[in-house]
């Protein structure tokens, strides 16, 4: 295994974390940035590893067992009622974890700009993750992101309480990321952070898209295709992503710290996302994308 050495050979920011293993604190490396990060952004997230490391056999997979009794008898007891109005309630979540989003994407963002300027594609896929990432600050909010995976099912409470066709999508996402989220945490897997700075990104945005439309204020020019294209993107990187990871594990072996499970998961997971994203983009706007081609001669012609 090729071991992590600092990108600042004078180690002031070399920090340990609770496991023994060195890595080096952002904060520390830009002090300009460091200023705005908060006491409670330094804080170990030891504890909260263990915990999540020695129950992710059972605990992801019981949420989604009641998230999905919860989506059945919730449909169950609306099909005989009239839908809630909630739209105050849906405007601030949505602000919320647009916000949540926004400042998860700022805080990764550095992190993996930093570790990809200072080692490269192959530094951030096969060195130890822990050296890359930490145990505070961006280790902190990677375990944020694996765990915003849970209030995030708190979306389909409200499609289910307005009566909104509830997709297999929808459903099928929430349970999926929840699993392989948690699963890669906990497995240490190197393409975490890129798939959490990568959804922070995009959730920053979406849900201010949701935002806008729960209060009625949707500029015209805020497309909702964009969002979908947007969507896919970040699945196609994924793919990506996982193929490279497993490219580098076969080809550098011990020398790289991707495991099989973890990209095998990844791969599946993003795969399944960019195909169903595609067919719901094509599903729902592709037809009236080529009916507006086909119009516009007619209306020069009158």
């Amino acid at each position: 295994m090729v071991e992590w050495t600092p990108s600042d050979p004078s180690g002031r920011c070399v920090r340990e974390t609770v496991f023994g293993t060195p890595y080096e604190e952002i904060s520390c490396l830009y002090p300009t940035m460091g200023k705005s990060y908060m006491s409670w952004e330094y804080y170990d997230i030891k504890d909260f590893y263990i915990w999540m490391r020695d129950n992710y056999v059972w605990c992801p997979f019981l949420l989604c067992f009641v998230y999905g009794a919860g989506i059945f008898v919730g449909q169950k007891y609306f099909a005989t009622r009239d839908a809630w109005s909630w739209r105050g309630t849906l405007a601030v979540w949505n602000l919320a974890l647009s916000s949540f989003s926004t400042l998860g994407f700022l805080r990764m963002l550095p992190q993996l700009m930093h570790n990809l300027y200072y080692y490269g594609l192959w530094g951030q896929l096969c060195l130890d993750p822990e050296s890359m990432v930490g145990s505070s600050t961006t280790g902190l909010w990677c375990c944020l992101f694996v765990l915003s995976k849970i209030p995030e099912f708190g979306d389909t409470f409200f499609i289910v309480i307005h009566k909104k066709k509830l997709m297999f999508l929808h459903w099928y996402h929430h349970m999926s990321v929840l699993l392989c989220c948690w699963h890669s945490f906990v497995s240490k897997a190197p393409t975490g952070l890129f798939f959490g700075t990568m959804n922070f990104g995009v959730h920053s945005i979406m849900y201010f898209y949701y935002f806008l439309m729960a209060i009625k204020s949707k500029p015209k020019w805020f497309n909702p295709q964009w969002i979908t294209a947007l969507q896919i993107t970040q699945m196609f990187a994924g793919t990506i992503l996982s193929v490279l990871a497993f490219v580098t594990m076969i080809r550098d072996g011990d020398n790289c710290w991707s495991k099989p499970k973890s990209n095998m998961a990844s791969l599946l997971m993003y795969g399944s996302y960019f195909f169903l994203f595609c067919q719901f983009f094509f599903a729902k706007y592709g037809f009236a994308v080529r009916a507006k081609k086909e119009e516009t001669p007619q209306k020069k012609s009158d």
